[in-house]
């Protein structure tokens, strides 16, 4: 999800102004110095600007600053070898999020195994995509453009934001869903995809909530969200799965830590990021990120983080995708 600078600012800031979070009753030995929250991606995005509402309210609850790294590189790939080489002394975390579990299907002979060598600690929240169109395509419902999919194979050009991206892996399990064909047109990023999508060159794309401004002045048209339940943002939008039984495809975020690390140390930032989580500032902070928060155990976080790598796993087999 892209974002403004200004947006960057204003999220940042609002995350400041977060107050009456209760703090976490802790050991004073955990954390005795500054931690490191190393994000996968670019400054900017929606991954980075979750990493410092975390890393604020962490801060506010635990009295130790939590300092934001950004180490983009290889689809999040440098920042987790990083991670799972650190010392599992609690000081170096890692912003998870959904491409850490395509991954480890998606490129060969990582220098890491996810799973093993990262220690869920706690989940964020989750966003669902959202299937759009151009307002001049024929369709205006998921059944339609099913039945225009089969009677025209092939015809169909669907965008997303690179190879082997959430916004991808949707298009593709919706393929093997549906039994349409359609044809892949990867770019750099989801904002040339959406600028394609709204002059024709494509047709359909199943984008982030960057499309939402765009979906509510009526530019592109909203079949449906791909997540299991409706979007609040989406309240009229139907779920892809009401018509597609079983489709599922969300974005997620949590935090992870080097394997072996401490359990009394997991368990003090599980507690204070869910205290967070609880929060109605802050629940408000991450609804305008387009994300609902969810608060898991590390134990329930890491059933999903394992889940989710299978799903994916098999839709990158099924449809031999391979990385750029």
């Amino acid at each position: 999800m892209t974002f403004t600078r200004r947006r960057l600012i204003q999220a940042t800031g609002a995350a400041i102004a977060i107050s009456g979070i209760p703090r976490t009753t802790r050991a004073r030995a955990y954390p005795a110095q500054p931690v490191h929250l190393i994000v996968g991606l670019a400054a900017g995005g929606g991954v980075d600007i979750m990493a410092r509402l975390t890393g604020q309210w962490l801060s506010e609850q635990l009295g130790q600053p939590f300092v934001i790294e950004n180490r983009p590189g290889g689809g999040t790939n440098v920042a987790t070898e990083l991670v799972a080489r650190a010392a599992p002394d609690g000081y170096t975390l890692l912003q998870i999020a959904t491409p850490n579990a395509i991954n480890p299907t998606l490129y060969n002979n990582l220098p890491f195994n996810f799973i093993r060598d990262i220690a869920p600690v706690a989940s964020l929240g989750w966003s669902p995509l959202v299937m759009v169109t151009a307002p001049s395509f024929p369709v205006a419902t998921v059944p339609e453009f099913i039945a225009y999919g089969k009677a025209h194979p092939g015809q169909i050009n669907y965008a997303s934001s690179g190879i082997g991206t959430p916004l991808h892996l949707a298009g593709e399990l919706f393929k093997i869903a549906t039994g349409i064909s359609m044809v892949h047109v990867p770019y750099k990023g989801a904002a040339p995809a959406l600028a394609d999508l709204l002059g024709g060159q494509v047709q359909v794309m199943f984008s982030d909530m960057s499309a939402l401004p765009l979906i509510k002045t009526g530019r592109l048209r909203a079949l449906a969200v791909t997540s299991a339940a409706t979007s609040p943002q989406l309240p009229d939008v139907p779920t892809i799965a009401e018509f597609v039984p079983g489709y599922e495809a969300s974005a997620w975020q949590g935090i992870g830590a080097p394997k072996n690390t401490p359990g009394e140390i997991v368990t003090t930032l599980n507690s204070s990021i869910n205290a967070g989580l609880a929060n109605s500032q802050v629940q408000a902070r991450i609804a305008d990120l387009g994300y609902t928060t969810v608060a898991h155990s590390p134990a329930e976080f890491a059933k999903f983080i394992v889940d989710e790598t299978e799903k994916w796993g098999k839709v990158i087999r099924t449809a031999n995708i391979k990385p750029e």
